[in-house]
């Protein structure tokens, strides 16, 4: 799963959307990212994870770069720019972008492509949860945020909870702890990739050029699957191939949109906590299309994650200035 800041401007007074046009947005969002992992955990079985992987984001990358293409044209048209141009990172950007794109990327999606072969998507999803934790944790290395203690209670509770579901994922049949450390992993290179474009906030690129730029660094870095994804291709049926488009339009890249419009359109803070209902939508929709549930252990882990990630972010209250 994949949050940016948007690069829409707020919508005015005057032209504000129909109240339920940025909720329906953030529907379609969850909704769509919730699949991500269900069609990864259907594909597991077929398509290794470095050519599931690289065939994603090769379909991600082309839409994206539509979507860059329109976007640039609309601006035209709107007097903004003088003719239609890539936007390119700035030479001191590019270390960031390399290492949010080959982390949020490729190491994510090529260790939760591994990881849904050894756990059910649900339990995945909620794995996946611990990234705000890791983003905070290490923007106070990094960025020089404070480090409170909210923060390292946060992150004792989530680590609690990983360790819930790592003894439920040992003791559940076709389930094992590697999948589940794989699943930290992928949060940890989510939250690296968090980090770095927080770096590039101000760069002068908007969110959907940037995400275009980490999505090709993330497909140049599976590239070493080139020749297994080639063979993947030649023997997979027409539903699997249909799934990889599938995965590299909607939740990579429209997805992307809809969810940037919702935030620019409505506060951020309140949509940013519906990302929480993903990990249940997934259960439910692998319930539904695979017939498969998180072992109850595990959903008493990804509740204690989830509180992890509600705790790390409980500040202390600014108090107002004494009255003279």
């Amino acid at each position: 799963m994949t949050t940016t800041r948007s690069g829409a401007p707020a919508a005015t007074a005057g032209h504000s959307p129909a109240p339920w046009l940025p909720l329906l947005a953030v529907g379609f969002t969850l909704v769509t990212w919730a699949s991500a992992f269900v069609a990864i955990r259907h594909l597991g079985e077929t398509v290794p994870p470095g050519s599931l992987s690289l065939g994603r984001l090769a379909v991600a990358v082309l839409a994206l770069g539509v979507m860059v293409r329109l976007q640039a044209g609309r601006e035209v048209r709107l007097g903004r720019a003088d003719r239609i141009r890539w936007r390119m990172p700035r030479r001191a950007d590019w270390p960031l972008v390399v290492l949010g794109g080959l982390s949020w990327i490729a190491v994510y999606n090529v260790a939760l492509n591994e990881a849904e072969r050894r756990i059910d998507a649900g339990t995945a999803a909620l794995l996946v949860q611990l990234g705000p934790i890791l983003v905070a944790l290490l923007a106070t290395v990094f960025l020089g945020d404070r480090l409170t203690v909210w923060l390292v209670a946060g992150l004792a509770i989530g680590f609690g909870g990983v360790v819930l579901i790592a003894r439920a994922s040992s003791q559940e049949s076709g389930s094992d702890v590697l999948g589940v450390f794989l699943g930290v992993v992928a949060a940890v290179g989510f939250a690296i990739g968090v980090l770095t474009q927080k770096r590039l906030l101000g760069s002068g690129m908007t969110a959907l050029d940037m995400t275009f730029w980490y999505y090709a660094v993330g497909l140049v870095g599976c590239l070493p699957w080139t020749v297994e994804l080639v063979g993947v291709l030649g023997r997979a049926s027409a539903a699997d191939l249909w799934w990889i488009v599938y995965l590299g339009v909607f939740p990579s890249a429209i997805a992307f949109t809809t969810w940037a419009y919702a935030l620019s359109h409505a506060e951020a803070g309140r949509f940013a906590m519906a990302t929480f209902l993903v990990p249940f939508i997934t259960a439910l929709l692998a319930w539904l299309l695979l017939a498969e549930v998180p072992p109850a252990l595990a959903f008493v882990g990804g509740a204690l994650c989830l509180a992890g990630v509600l705790v790390s972010r409980v500040t202390r209250p600014v108090r107002p200035p004494a009255s003279p």
